[in-house]
């Protein structure tokens, strides 16, 4: 049996080159320590932090008092409704409103374009096993770098941070697609176009001092940081504190069968798969499904991609944007399932409705990238938005298609049937509601999404 599953597995990766291919073997050998038993995993780690500091999290994570033009908050991306996603396949930031699949253009201030990446979950991101995020992990712990992190931003960066995760949330106040407003309507925007960021006055700044001329705030960090100004360094780590403890995804049934428990029939068919033949956790690895590791799995390019505002093209080219290494072309981050049947839609940019479509994509990626249903996109109406330019990009299809590391594997319907069916194990049901839910008001007094 352990045989088979070696061979089936290294079948997959026979074309892929040798650094590839003894990652592979890796991810392989240690799986099958544990073929035919229960998978073994160490604890996760996960911080704790005072009760405090997350209340405070959650009003500043609902708040729109962070966005340039006061309309859009970090639930606005990343709401429970919707799996902390926000359930299309690349948003509408800045210049629409509304939540989720009945977010619309408003009229009077259409945006420029569709955010080119879909919004990712948040679920177990608090856990210190997360040690890069965004899907070409430009964001990551290093202690070399300025403030034990490795960011685009560089020296900007360099206050001190909790977490990876409390840095995120620095980035998306700055983008003009997602919640700092484009060019000169706001002061946030008009800092970003200057590029003044960390300096006395910049973004981040503005930001801050809105926060902490509210009341109901300067009282809550009085208590979390004392006297002093609130800088957005604290408004990152409270919001971190909260997603941490909002969200954090433990206790599915997988979780209690890895205590001891059972899976149901089905359930634990598609476990076997998941671990043997399919070959799924040679990348989905570990207690959360992913070795945070990059892959090129010709996943169908839509949307605006991601390029630089002087650039017209729509490509995106993933992990190699941040390492500048050929070899990274078209790799993005392997995405934690926990909870995944609550995601949708998936892929770095949503190209897929539906958690068997994506599957099947991966039984064989070239064939489905070419084949691709460009009804699969949940795409909110954007006149003039150019979808499909890289579909319709013949070279642009072939390289994407050259980069595939996956070998095609044939499974039958009833495996992938037991498959869903095993990753509809990773769901907890707690985590999906949230442990605290939408608060009904913020300290702002501006509208709350829900």
């Amino acid at each position: 049996m352990a045989k088979f599953i070696l061979m089936s597995k290294l079948n997959r990766y026979r074309y892929c080159g040798s650094a590839v291919l003894i990652v592979a073997i890796a991810g392989i050998l240690s799986s099958l320590a544990n073929a035919g038993d229960r998978p073994k995993f160490p604890p996760a780690n996960f911080a704790n932090a005072p009760r405090a500091n997350v209340a405070l999290g959650q009003l500043l994570f609902y708040d729109k008092i962070l966005s340039g033009n006061r309309n859009i908050a970090c639930a606005t991306c990343h709401h429970p409704k919707f799996g902390t996603s926000d359930g299309v396949s690349l948003a509408l930031g800045e210049g629409a409103t509304g939540l989720g699949t009945a977010r619309r253009v408003d009229p009077e201030a259409v945006p420029e374009q569709r955010v080119g990446r879909n919004a990712p979950a948040l679920f177990n991101l608090g856990a210190a096993e997360f040690t890069s995020l965004f899907h070409d992990g430009r964001l990551e712990r290093d202690a070399g770098g300025a403030g034990g992190l490795r960011t685009p931003l560089a020296a900007e960066m360099a206050e001190k941070f909790n977490n990876v995760l409390s840095a995120q949330a620095m980035f998306p106040v700055l983008s003009g697609d997602e919640m700092a407003g484009q060019y000169s309507e706001n002061d946030v925007s008009k800092a970003v176009r200057k590029g003044l960021l960390a300096q006395t006055g910049g973004a981040w700044d503005i930001i801050a001092l809105r926060v902490d001329e509210i009341p109901e705030y300067r009282r809550a960090f009085d208590g979390a940081i004392g006297k002093r100004p609130v800088k957005f360094t604290d408004i990152a780590n409270m919001i971190a504190d909260f997603i941490a403890f909002e969200w954090r995804a433990d206790q599915s049934p997988f979780d209690r069968y890895l205590a001891g428990g059972t899976l149901s029939v089905d359930a634990a068919k598609g476990l076997d798969l998941f671990y043997g033949k399919a070959g799924c956790a040679t990348c989905h690895a570990g207690r959360f499904q992913t070795d945070h590791g990059f892959h090129a799995i010709a996943m169908p390019q839509i949307g605006p991609g991601k390029s630089a505002r002087f650039e017209g093209h729509n490509r995106d080219i993933g992990r190699m944007r941040v390492t500048g290494d050929p070899s990274d072309i078209y790799r993005f981050r392997t995405p934690s399932l926990r909870n995944i049947t609550a995601t949708a839609p998936y892929g770095h940019d949503g190209a897929y409705a539906t958690l068997e479509a994506v599957l099947r994509h991966h039984l064989d990626p070239v064939n489905a990238l070419y084949s691709y249903d460009r009804t699969q996109a949940v795409l909110p109406a954007l006149s003039g938005a150019q979808d499909w330019a890289i579909l319709e990009d013949a070279n642009e299809m072939a390289r994407i298609a050259q980069a595939n590391e996956l070998a095609p594997i044939g499974l039958e319907d009833h495996e992938i049937k037991a498959l869903l069916t095993f990753l509809q194990a990773l769901t907890d049901d707690v985590s999906l509601v949230g442990r605290m839910g939408v608060p009904n008001t913020v300290p702002s007094g501006l509208p709350v999404s829900d």
